[in-house]
């Protein structure tokens, strides 16, 4: 890019030069005090000099809010980038990333980051420390396991993890309570996370509660105290068609896969009263206790869903 960028364009806010063959964004993009958006797509950058010095110190390190370098030769996150202290969005899909720097805590304004397409095999528990970020896209590289650590991306809205090497998920991975979004296909998840699920046996109040509602047993508010009647009201039907039960606090949670929109098949958590209680299940969805090794990937490609739980609440 010519030197005198900033002479000829001085309230330049959005620059467009993807797909013009750049190896080399060059330094006339650093005295641009207004450009809030750079598009850079499939390019030749990546090589040595691609990125101008001093990116971090620059008027445009200070404005820049969005940066799409996807689709270029970048073998690893550029350092320089790291300076972009107010940077929002990140695009680095399509390049031949390896791993992401656990320096990338230092984006803290990062709302968007996309990773999608690379060769990525680990993520890095300083992920986590972005405070802001609402989309994380890793998709298609090969990550073989999620870090406990990324349920403390607590405005995490959507994630994308599908067409990777996940064996398993971490449970704390639930806690993204705002998690919106979630794909996980095309990963050989195992039943193995579905087994950890652990079941705690119902206590002599919640079988006495049990059989109250199955069977029918009437009562008044005036014959229970107060509490044991609200917690008569909280009994909730299991799926199970078949069984007509209900719980409680106790329950086992299984992951089915439903059709969602006519289209996709999704993984989808629910609740059965027992472990000996089983949901009949649609063409694509197993149980949880008993798969032969060609099912696997049903059930626990069906962690997916447990977190699209969340995601359809």
């Amino acid at each position: 890019l010519p030197a005198g960028l900033s002479q000829w364009f001085p309230a330049l806010e959005l620059l467009d030069v993807s797909g013009t063959g750049l190896a080399e964004l060059g330094g006339g993009l650093l005295a641009l005090p207004r450009l809030h958006t750079l598009l850079a797509k499939n390019n030749r950058l990546g090589g040595p000099g691609s990125l101008p010095k001093g990116l971090g110190q620059a008027p445009l390190g200070r404005s820049l809010r969005v940066l799409n370098l996807s689709g270029n030769r970048f073998a690893e996150l550029p350092p320089a980038l790291l300076g972009l202290r107010g940077l929002q969005s990140l695009s680095l899909g399509g390049n031949r990333l390896h791993g992401i720097p656990p320096d990338i805590q230092e984006l803290r304004s990062l709302e968007f980051l996309y990773l999608g397409g690379n060769f990525i095999t680990s993520i890095p528990p300083e992920l986590a420390n972005l405070p802001s970020l609402s989309y994380l896209v890793l998709c298609d590289n090969k990550i073989q396991s999620i870090p406990p650590q990324l349920a403390q991306l607590h405005s995490l809205r959507s994630l994308s993890l599908h067409n990777n090497l996940l064996t398993y998920l971490p449970r704390e991975i639930l806690n993204l309570v705002h998690l919106e979004e979630l794909s996980l296909r095309g990963n050989p998840l195992v039943v193995r996370f579905v087994r950890d699920l652990t079941y705690n046996p119902p206590s002599l109040q919640e079988l006495a509660g049990r059989t109250i509602k199955t069977r029918n047993v009437p009562y008044a508010p005036s014959d229970l105290p107060e509490n044991l009647v609200r917690y008569l009201s909280l009994a909730s039907n299991c799926p199970n068609p078949k069984c007509g039960g209900v719980y409680f606090d106790s329950c086992v949670r299984q992951i089915k896969f439903v059709d969602f929109c006519g289209k996709y098949r999704i993984p989808l958590m629910h609740y059965l009263c027992s472990p000996e209680c089983s949901s009949p299940c649609s063409s694509a969805s197993q149980s949880s206790t008993s798969q032969s090794e060609s099912d696997s990937e049903d059930e626990a490609s069906v962690a997916a869903r447990r977190m699209q739980k969340v995601l359809l609440g």
